[in-house]
């Protein structure tokens, strides 16, 4: 809303174009002496005196708040949606250059909610193409400007806050991030099915890399039971969508509105897509745990194909570090190497985490063959990008891989400073360092 003095030169201007005396617009709500005293600027007027003067002036809240018209205001959210269209079904690139520019017109027209919007498809996009820095910024860009808002409506960018710093291999503080939101959430009454799900399924990842894997099994069923609250029908979309075009082309920026939350609302949840893949993954990364070779290649091979079709090139390598070790235990070596391969073409842009997994099972496939100084190379290069991410588990393991390694190449000494190592990063299996997992929410089902 402007200032007094602009909304009251406001009031006066639509007053006098329409040939109306103070106490014609006031009457029969407010007086002649509020309507003068507003229009010099002296009293601040409330949203019910505003909506009554807009009224009887023949224009919007929003127009007589703000000066901009109302349908400008929809029209940026209705371009808001295409973007979200363009993220939930086709190419993060696309749809960021799509974002910034929206951004750029809500910032002029001073529309912190689509703004914030805006900021949090270019955070999303961000993540799908692995510029993890750029994430994090857009994400806490977004949550400053939704501070006021409540903590349903925060989900997405606390949500990308914490997958940008666990793709960066801060694991234990994604972990704080996203336990402590499902906490509050529970703790609130404000269990939204759609918020929990997407946190539900991101914290999936950083359990695993530390060992929780009862955690993340957990988090998964969770996600999964919840998945069908929050569906995601493509037509329904469109078709609200096409029908807030045809209530602005009438002037119906109310019913336009209602329209385009609808709709927006379920590319939302389009977005789920990528997190449902996760649980697939999951899913997959169990029953290869348990021996189950066959099942992990089909769980993994849906949520690679899941992610695939969305272009996230990111999530699908990450996958590919699970796909490729099921397929080495199978004994496909040369399907492996290509996963792999693959993967480490992306450079720093797959997180420490899965770099190092790469780089361990090419080791481990470089040791099965026969090729111990291929191996050693692999596992060094593993060693010196999991230390930077906090991932115990697998550090312990691959300490003692190199160190069995060394000690069968008769480099005593050697293997006896990777074991070393190896103890000082050992955990107790499916632990974190944050205490009790969070209560499951209590959802009302539909």
């Amino acid at each position: 809303m402007d200032e007094p003095a602009e909304i009251g030169r406001r009031v006066q201007q639509l007053r006098n174009q329409r040939g109306l005396t103070q106490r014609q617009l006031a009457e029969p709500s407010y007086t002649p002496a509020y309507v003068s005293t507003l229009e010099s600027g002296k009293v601040r007027p409330s949203e019910t005196a505003l909506r009554f003067l807009a009224e009887r002036l023949g224009t919007t809240f929003e127009e007589l708040a703000t000066g901009r018209p109302a349908h400008v205001a929809t029209e940026l959210r209705l371009a808001l949606t295409d973007a979200q269209q363009d993220l939930a079904t086709g190419s993060a690139d696309e749809a960021a250059v799509r974002y910034r520019r929206l951004l750029t017109d809500a910032e002029h027209l001073d529309l912190a909610p689509e703004q914030a919007e805006a900021l949090l498809g270019l955070g999303e996009c961000a993540l799908e193409t692995g510029e993890l820095a750029n994430a994090g910024r857009h994400f806490e860009a977004a949550e400053r400007l939704l501070a006021g808002e409540p903590l349903p409506r925060r989900a997405r960018a606390i949500r990308g806050r914490a997958i940008a710093h666990l793709l960066a291999g801060e694991l234990r503080y994604a972990c704080y991030l996203l336990e402590s939101t499902i906490d509050e959430l529970g703790a609130s009454g404000l269990a939204d099915p759609e918020a929990l799900v997407l946190l539900y399924a991101a914290v999936i990842g950083p359990y695993i890399d530390m060992g929780a894997h009862a955690r993340a099994a957990h988090a998964a069923e969770l996600a999964l039971a919840l998945a069908p609250q929050v569906s995601d029908p493509v037509l329904v979309a469109g078709m609200h969508r096409q029908v807030a075009r045809t209530f602005l082309a009438e002037g119906r920026t109310a019913d336009a509105d209602a329209s385009l939350a609808k709709a927006q609302a379920i590319y939302r949840q389009l977005r789920l897509r990528t997190d449902l893949a996760h649980c697939h993954w999951m899913r997959g990364y169990v029953q290869a745990q348990n021996g189950e070779l066959a099942l992990a290649e089909q769980e993994l091979r849906t949520a690679r194909d899941m992610l695939t079709a969305k272009r996230a090139v990111l999530y699908t390598a990450q996958v590919e570090v699970e796909l490729a070790d099921v397929l080495r235990r199978l004994g496909r070596y040369e399907e492996a190497t290509g996963l792999l391969s693959a993967l480490l073409e992306l450079g720093d842009r797959h997180g420490a985490v899965h770099a190092g997994g790469a780089h361990r099972l090419l080791g481990l496939i470089a040791e099965e063959r026969g090729e111990a100084e291929a191996a050693e190379e692999h596992y060094v290069l593993a060693l010196g990008l999991l230390e930077r991410s906090g991932a115990s588990g697998d550090l312990a393991d691959l300490c003692r891989l190199l160190g069995d390694l060394l000690r069968r190449g008769g480099r005593t000494e050697a293997a006896l400073d990777a074991y070393r190592t190896g103890l000082g990063h050992r955990a107790a299996p499916g632990t974190t360092t944050l205490g009790p997992a969070p209560a499951a929410p209590s959802i009302p089902q539909r």
